[in-house]
């Protein structure tokens, strides 16, 4: 691998103001600020990476290292032993730069500012701060924000068609809201960019939205121009849910199924009343995989849940169309209701939503996979048990606690079981578990007890 072994970078906007208490914890090896900031900042440089294994990537850059360097007119950050696709002719790529200095931004933040406030501020405002921070409130514009999710690992057929979905919604005027990473998250950006060029729009949004804890595996692909880093796995996603207007799944593994989880809790939830707009879509070869994932909704959440989102296979012009119908759709409502256009507060967002879950062992054999459980409860469990998987499978945490303390044992009724051990096969069996690894080489995190 290309390294380049020692470059100067200047912080793009305001960011070379920072107090020395800052600069200080952000430049000592021994903070847990520093390291938090190397990792991500090594994720940053290391986009478009065809790796999904957290702790590869900081194996094969041990050497990595980055400092916060005062200087007259500032601070400049000093990297080693980077990622050279990062640079061309020595100089770092002004995206990449960019998204050097939204981690920067995030972390100072969330860390000297949102963490240390107190305790009567809800995690909703927490949210609505990181993202007025990073500037991705947008009080004047109407609504028009398309979040997509999907997978990483996917084959060529079902990129193309997540962006040519893309291009349709950017033909609409249509931003997107991405998890940042390749594949299914890459593809409706790139289509996008088209579509708007086409339209002659040159302030198109591409919004990638990602944690300390998934960055390192799903690296920011190139054409996200507004990086926001959230403090962890439950901000990030009620960032997507008070960020976006309506909600497209492409084919994924085990995160889609947690994202749909955590969304769909949300929209059974009792105090909630206003849907979401929610279309599953994938090409031709997908139609197995959405049957399975239907079967399986239907199966734990019973028949009434299809009734929360809609399957299109192919016609990406289709799926275009009702999105930007969706999205009129929600510029009425909330203006005959008076409500703000760029952020979704009037969703009621459970606490066991809010914070933070983390995959032990015990959490994970803790987890009340039950088919009594309220149907939001239970949706919100079964998002839990997921997102410990993804952790086991793709984040440098839950890798290393797999590997001391063995596989996951996740707990719960034999159908229930069953209907996730299926559903989990067929992603190994997909290889939407782990990118290059055949379903022979696939080694679970966990085991259905």
């Amino acid at each position: 691998m290309k390294k380049v072994a020692h470059a100067y970078i200047r912080p793009t906007h305001t960011l070379n103001l920072l107090s020395q208490e800052e600069i200080y914890k952000l430049s000592n090896p021994s903070d847990a600020q520093y390291n938090l900031f190397r990792e991500c900042a090594l994720a940053v440089l290391n986009t478009d990476n065809l790796q999904d294994d957290a702790e590869e990537l900081l194996n094969d850059y041990a050497d990595f290292d980055i400092k916060l360097t005062p200087q007259s007119r500032g601070v400049a950050l000093e990297v080693f032993n980077a990622p050279a696709q990062s640079f061309v002719d020595g100089e770092i790529i002004t995206g990449i730069q960019e998204h050097l200095s939204s981690v920067l931004r995030d972390i100072v933040y969330t860390d000297f500012k949102v963490l240390t406030e107190a305790d009567n501020v809800s995690i909703t405002d927490k949210v609505f701060h990181i993202l007025r921070n990073a500037n991705a409130i947008k009080p004047n514009q109407s609504p028009n924000i398309v979040v997509c999710w999907g997978g990483h690992s996917i084959p060529r057929e079902e990129y193309d068609y997540a962006k040519h979905v893309g291009y349709e919604l950017g033909l609409r005027g249509l931003d997107i809201i991405t998890g940042c990473g390749i594949g299914a998250m890459k593809g409706p950006m790139k289509g996008a960019a088209v579509g708007h060029a086409k339209q002659h729009i040159s302030n198109g949004r591409y919004i990638g939205i990602s944690e300390p804890g998934i960055i390192a595996s799903e690296s920011p692909n190139a054409i996200v121009n507004e990086l926001i880093i959230m403090p962890d796995i439950e901000k990030r996603l009620e960032a997507f849910v008070r960020l976006g207007h309506c909600f497209i799944v492409f084919p994924g593994g085990v995160g889609t199924v947690e994202e749909i989880l955590y969304l769909l809790s949300i929209l059974l939830h009792p105090n909630n009343q206003t849907g979401i707009p929610l279309i599953f879509a994938g090409s031709e070869s997908c139609r197995e995989y959405f049957t399975t994932l239907d079967k399986f909704l239907r199966f734990c959440l019973g028949d009434d849940i299809s009734k929360l989102y809609q399957i299109i296979i192919a016609e990406p012009d289709k799926v275009g169309s009702l999105d930007k119908q969706a999205v009129e759709k929600i510029h009425d409502q909330r203006r005959n209701n008076s409500e703000a256009y760029y952020f979704n507060w009037q969703l009621n967002i459970a606490e066991e939503l809010q914070q933070p879950f983390e995959p032990t062992h015990d959490n994970m054999a803790k987890l009340r996979l039950d088919p009594s459980l309220p149907k939001h409860e239970l949706a919100s469990q079964l998002r839990a048990a997921f997102s410990g998987i993804v952790a086991g499978n793709v984040k440098s945490v839950g890798i290393r606690e797999v590997a001391q303390y063995g596989p996951y044992q996740i707990h719960g009724t034999p159908e229930l079981m069953n209907a996730i051990d299926e559903i989990l096969r067929t992603f190994v069996t997909q290889k939407r578990m782990k990118l290059g690894q055949s379903e022979q080489d696939y080694q679970p995190c966990y085991q259905i007890v």
